[in-house]
């Protein structure tokens, strides 16, 4: 009798921890069996409009692509993919940049972007170009570069 009890609570209590884990009771004793649990997989968000972010200063490119929210969903920029020095600038830098964000957003089914660039560097207009031709539609483009008004204060004169 006791024992039947404790048996009786011994499967609740299994019960529980299947509930709470979502998985049947067939399920978790074969997971419990094989010592390995079940890699449960995580369904990516579907987001379907975003802004792309471009900076190309003369030494780099960057490129970052983010949900409305401003939420970044990937980046990239030339010196990530290898390229040194003055290549880094480079209209086919660009390209190759925006072809290796486009390849981790993906995932997320992104079909519309807006586009914002900044800076005065050669792959401003590659990388635009490119994202065009990687599938994207682009709703605008917007120039965002900083233009100071009025600048620093100049230096006082020297004496001599």
């Amino acid at each position: 009798m006791a024992e039947e009890k404790v048996m009786q609570q011994e499967e609740t209590k299994e019960e529980v921890k299947e509930i709470a884990s979502g998985l049947t009771v067939d399920e978790s004793k074969a997971a419990e069996g094989d010592g390995k649990k079940k890699k449960v997989k995580k369904i990516k968000r579907q987001i379907l409009r975003g802004r792309a972010t471009v900076k190309c200063s003369y030494n780099n490119t960057l490129v970052s692509i983010a949900d409305t929210n401003g939420g970044i969903l990937g980046w990239s920029s030339s010196g990530l993919l290898g390229f040194k020095g003055a290549k880094k600038a480079t209209p086919y830098a660009a390209t190759q940049v925006v072809a290796n964000v486009t390849e981790k957003v993906k995932k997320y089914g992104m079909k519309e972007l807006e586009v914002f660039v900044r800076g005065v560097g050669s792959g401003r207009e590659a990388s635009v170009r490119a994202l065009a031709n990687n599938g994207f539609d682009l709703t605008s483009i917007k120039d965002i570069t900083p233009i100071p008004h009025n600048g620093c204060r100049p230096k006082k004169p020297r004496r001599v």
